[in-house]
């Protein structure tokens, strides 16, 4: 990839793709080509077409995709099967019609299956069932990951996948309606503290142990994986630790300053026991995440307390 290459990033305005972006021009990458959702619907088939033989990208970061956290993709089941396999398919197929040199997919640790071993392989796939609350969105990645390879296989084409772990960041979603466990608690604890209330309640019984990855240390994994000609063809990418979701609440309430208790609403679903990526495969290749988890709570919050 040169820094004159044609690269679409698809999902610019989410939180990993305006990652991408940032890490890109950082390193001197400067034609990068953008769609927002209104001007290009990733759903439409011919729309997709059309913005392919237009456009002509090189290289696609293909981070589009309809997300949320444990509540919005229960109730969202449909949705989130159907939008995010409509995203990937249409930009997979097109991107190999247009004979684009690469493509790297950002999937979800999710795809894995709930009960399997830790800390989480790639070899791991489809070697047992799914966490049923975001089954829905597992598959869709799951199809995604398999539409590179296949790809790969019958076309010869350099499509490749990055599995994240938990991500967190600028431009998260702090709604509490369909927000991810971290940003979530970091409106909670920001809300209680402004409004002087004596507790806090995270869903579920705190126990589950989640990893979490800066989203800058994330696009820097990705761009790593581009320009690295001997990309497999999926790695993991996260900073190989976890945290009790206990743990992370009671981190939170530090960094934030909350004074008051913190309680757990049991009756909530807590979601697959633990996921922690097996880094072996990045971390041979050269690549370790760099910020810290409180360091990295400290510099989000530090960003987005003004607008709540």
């Amino acid at each position: 990839m040169q820094k004159g290459s044609k690269i679409y990033i698809a999902g610019h305005r989410g939180m990993v793709g305006s990652a991408i972006i940032k890490a890109l021009k950082n390193q001197g990458f400067n034609n990068i080509i953008t769609r927002t959702s209104k001007e290009l619907d990733l759903r439409n088939q011919q729309a997709v077409s059309d913005f392919f033989a237009i456009e002509k990208p090189e290289y696609v970061f293909l981070a589009a995709a309809k997300v949320g956290g444990i509540q919005a993709n229960n109730c969202y089941r449909a949705e989130f099967l159907y939008d995010n396999l409509m995203i990937e398919a249409n930009i997979i197929h097109h991107a190999y019609l247009n004979n684009v040199t690469k493509l790297l997919f950002l999937g979800s640790s999710c795809i894995y299956p709930k009960l399997a071993p830790q800390p989480l392989k790639e070899e791991y796939l489809l070697t047992g069932s799914l966490e049923p609350t975001n089954e829905p969105y597992a598959i869709a990645k799951i199809a995604g990951i398999k539409l590179c390879e296949t790809y790969n296989n019958q076309y010869g084409c350099n499509f490749i996948s990055a599995m994240p772990t938990n991500l967190y960041g600028p431009n998260d979603n702090y709604d509490l309606e369909n927000s991810h466990v971290l940003p979530a608690l970091i409106r909670k604890f920001h809300t209680a503290k402004k409004n002087n209330e004596k507790e806090v309640e995270v869903w579920g019984t705190g126990s589950p142990k989640r990893e979490f990855l800066h989203v800058n240390d994330l696009a820097e994994a990705c761009l790593f994986l581009m320009l690295e000609e001997n990309a497999p063809q999926l790695s993991n990418i996260g900073c190989g630790e976890d945290i009790s979701i206990k743990d992370l609440a009671l981190t939170v309430k530090k960094v934030i300053g909350f004074e008051g208790a913190l309680t757990f609403d049991t009756s909530k679903p807590d979601g697959t026991p633990r996921k922690l990526l097996d880094l072996s495969i990045l971390h041979k290749l050269g690549w370790k995440h760099k910020i810290e988890l409180e360091e990295g709570i400290r510099s989000v919050y530090e960003e987005v307390k003004s607008q709540f």
